[in-house]
Formats: C-alpha cells, sequence, structure tokens
C-alpha cells in the first residue's frame, strides 16, 4: 500500500509528456503562441531550424497568458523565430541545480559554468521559487557575523541571518566593500549574485576583487546587462536557492546581491511584456511582490524546518540609488523590508575616505542583540562625536568656529583625524573585531579626556 501511495505522488508531481504548440506573433520581447495551455512559470523550448550559426533550439518561459494565446519570453535571442514554428513544454516547475559542485565556480542564470572549468561537480535539483518559508521557524538574530570591515563591525554591527541594503551611487566604491566582505568575512560560505553587471566588471571582480582566496569558498552566479530580463531575474533566484542548500546543511551563509535595483529593472520588463499596467515612475505592481519574496529568502532557520540544518543566510543587497535619490520606489520599498541600511556617502569618496560609509544615515535594526553593553555605549559616543564635528565642520574650514564654547564640540574637531583613520580601511586588509574594539575604546577615552580637561574643576563637581 506505501509503494502504491508513493507511486500515486510521483504520477502526481509529474510533467505531462509532451505539449505542443505553434508560434502565432512576436512582440517586442515576447512571443506569442497558440494551442500551449501550460502555467505561468513552465520552460519551453521553440525550433529554429533557421539559425545557421548557433542553437536550433531556443528556451523561453511563459509569463502570461490570454484567452487565446500563451505569452512567452525567450531566455536568449529572438533571432531565427518565425510563425509556424513548433514550441515545446521542457517543465512545469522551474529548477535549479545546486550543491557542494558550485563552490569555487562561475555559473549563468541557468546554472551552466561559464569559467571554462568544464561540466560541474556534484549539484541537485530545487524548486527555483521554493514556498517561503513559515514565520514560525525562522530564529532570532542573537549572533553577530564579522564582515572584517571596520567601520560596519563597530558601528553597524551585522548578525547571522540578518538583510542588510547597501545603498549607493555609482563610483562610490561599492564593488570593492562588497569584495573586501566576500572575502574576509566569517561565512562558511559566499554566494555572490552579480546581476546585470557590464560584462567587463563580472570578470574584475572575480579576478582582482575576490582572487584566488575568496573564490575558493565562493559561488558566482553572473548575469551581465546585455542578457535577456528573465536571465537576469532567474540568476538572482538561483542565487538564493544555492544559498538555501548551504544553509539546510547547517552552513552559515553570506548572499551578497549586486543589485536589487537591476533585478527590479528585469522584473520591469517582464511585467510590461506580460501587460501588467505601469505604476510608480514605470514599476509595475509585481516588482515589488518579487522584491518581497527575494528578500525574505535570507534569513536564519532552526533545526526542525525542513531539510534545515540550523544555518543561516546573511543578505547583503545592493541597491543603486538613482541620482543620490534615496526615495525612489525600489530603495524605499527595499528599506521597509531590510533589517538595516548602509548608505555609501559620495562627498566622502571625494575626500578618497574609503569605505565611504556614512555613519550618520547607516543603521542595523539587530544591534542592540548582538552587542554587548560596553560596545554600544562606545559606539554611540562615537557617533555623537561624528554628528558634532559635521555640524560645524563648514565653520571650521573658514576659520569661523570659535573653541571654548562646547567642550563636547572642541573634542570632536581634535579628535576628527583619528576618527576618520578608524573609519578608513583598505580592503586588501582584514582588521580583527578585537583589534578593532580596542582602537573603538580607545577613541572614546581619549574624548572624553578632552572633554575633562576642558572643564572647570567647579562645574565638574
Amino acid at each position: 500500500m506505501t509503494l502504491l501511495a508513493t507511486a500515486f505522488e510521483n504520477l502526481r508531481g509529474a510533467d505531462p509528456l509532451a505539449v505542443r504548440g505553434r508560434v502565432s506573433a512576436v512582440r517586442g520581447l515576447v512571443v506569442l503562441v497558440d494551442e500551449l495551455p501550460l502555467p505561468v512559470g513552465s520552460t519551453v523550448e521553440i525550433e529554429r531550424p533557421d539559425v545557421v550559426d548557433g542553437d536550433k533550439r531556443a528556451a523561453g518561459e511563459v509569463i502570461g497568458f490570454s484567452r487565446e494565446q500563451t505569452i512567452v519570453m525567450m531566455l536568449g535571442s529572438l533571432e531565427g523565430v518565425r510563425p509556424g514554428q513548433p514550441v515545446l513544454s521542457l517543465r512545469t516547475t522551474p529548477t535549479a541545480r545546486v550543491g557542494w559542485g558550485l563552490v569555487g565556480r562561475v555559473v549563468d542564470g541557468l546554472g551552466r559554468p561559464i569559467d571554462g572549468r568544464g561540466p560541474l561537480g556534484e549539484t541537485v535539483p530545487r524548486r527555483l521559487s521554493p514556498p517561503p518559508l513559515n514565520a514560525m521557524q525562522r530564529t532570532p538574530i542573537r549572533k553577530p557575523l564579522r564582515t572584517g570591515v571596520r567601520v560596519l563591525d563597530l558601528l553597524t554591527p551585522v548578525g547571522a541571518g540578518q538583510r542588510l541594503g547597501i545603498f549607493a551611487g555609482p563610483g562610490v566604491g561599492k564593488s570593492t566593500l562588497l569584495a573586501g566582505i566576500a572575502k574576509r568575512c566569517e561565512a562558511d560560505v559566499a554566494v555572490v549574485a552579480l546581476i546585470g553587471e557590464r560584462g567587463r566588471e563580472v570578470r574584475e571582480f572575480i579576478e582582482h576583487g575576490l582572487g584566488a582566496e575568496g573564490m575558493a569558498r565562493s559561488v558566482v552566479v553572473a548575469a551581465t546587462g546585455d542578457e535577456s530580463p528573465l536571465m537576469r531575474a532567474r540568476a538572482a533566484k538561483h542565487a538564493c536557492c544555492a544559498a538555501e542548500f548551504f544553509r539546510d546543511a547547517g552552513k552559515r551563509v553570506m548572499l551578497i546581491m549586486d543589485s536589487v535595483t537591476r533585478f527590479a529593472h528585469a522584473q520591469r520588463q517582464i511585467g510590461l511584456a506580460a501587460g501588467e499596467p505601469p505604476t510608480a515612475r514605470g514599476y509595475t505592481p509585481s516588482v515589488f511582490a518579487r522584491l518581497a519574496e527575494l528578500l525574505e529568502r535570507a534569513g536564519a532557520v532552526d533545526g526542525a524546518c525542513a531539510g534545515g540544518g540550523g544555518g543561516s543566510i546573511t543578505g547583503l543587497y545592493t541597491v543603486l540609488v538613482e541620482g543620490d535619490d534615496m526615495t525612489e520606489p525600489v530603495a524605499d520599498a527595499a528599506r521597509g523590508i531590510l533589517d538595516g541600511h548602509v548608505v555609501l556617502s559620495r562627498k566622502l569618496a571625494q575626500r578618497g575616505h574609503y569605505p565611504a560609509v556614512d555613519v550618520l544615515d547607516s543603521v542595523s535594526r539587530v544591534a542592540g542583540e548582538i552587542c554587548d553593553k560596553e560596545h554600544l555605549e562606545a559606539q554611540r559616543a562615537l557617533i555623537r562625536l561624528i554628528a558634532l564635528h559635521r555640524e560645524v565642520e563648514d565653520l571650521v574650514q573658514i576659520g569661523a568656529y570659535a573653541r571654548g564654547v562646547n567642550p563636547l564640540t572642541d573634542a570632536a574637531i581634535d579628535m576628527a583625524p583619528k576618527v576618520a583613520a578608524l573609519l578608513m580601511q583598505n580592503m586588501d586588509q582584514a582588521t580583527p573585531f578585537d583589534a578593532a574594539r580596542a582602537g573603538l575604546m580607545g577613541l572614546v577615552k581619549e574624548s572624553n579626556e578632552l572633554v575633562l580637561k576642558a572643564v572647570p574643576k567647579k562645574a565638574r563637581s
């Protein structure tokens, strides 16, 4: 009886042997297909006998349908597609092959190796977009995950299972910061998703950013900006799927996605092609639904989770703010979902201050849970010094500031070079957390001593 029940379960989840339709028309980025009753998300294949150089079969995905026709978006080029060509079903449930064979490799959005090192090692198929985790299967964030970057570990600490956004415009050192974190963080495995990047930057990130040391424990999923929107969206989901595999094996995973904005752009193109109406700045409603689904896949789970080994996925997601506008739709939506945000400042980058983290605009919502009391007090004291110095910085530069009025402000001005030296860091060098913490405590103690010297004894008593 058990064997019979198992057989019925296998039949229930099996794909149909073959469903065949025919190309009716091409509209922009999509192919309209007659007589193809497949659900949304199914993958199909179009035969292209007219293609001379290249694959004569092109893969696509069902993104919508009307009463008469099914809407298919291609995963590659539309070249060679003509009316009447057969369209064959492949799978009704999209899957991704993930496993330990991915470590140290570079793959595309379909999981195919693109690093020229031959076929992948051991992998297993998993659903590309699994059902969301039950909220009660998530564990609270209580343990820190050191990144090796002083300014983050001291002032915007990251917890194992946290989702942190890195908000930045172009050219402020975002990629260098991400490579330094991937190479030196305490995670067991790093999964890096490069979504919509320039083709030149992918190889530079791998060879000069990660290097051999970083690649030895990393998985890189890349879909460049010249690939189809579906490939870019699938690459982001494939990276999440790979991270979930390592999480379920009990590992601490660092998931780095660069960038969420380009994922949103790809989803906008898919939505518009499927006939969705544009809303805020041309983004379709599905963009924000898919964004929440993507970001919620990170987190820590308990060992009772199905297949789970009590691992965690710590997500770092870059958000490109157009014109440094923090209120644009994707940035605004991401900030409401994530557990904190780090803002990279163009003004600091122009001064040669790297990493260009604006600590006054950055916040970690789990800092109170993963830091001890002494660290939190020192963190607040240093932020107060930075804020006081920023208030009078322009006056100091033009020589209009009068010392002696506020001892705290005087101390902030005197300590500014040492504070900047603590927060600046060459990404080729990692600072152990204990050494960075000692530096923070030393700065706060020195600033307190400066204030005490400036305050008359009578006032102190």
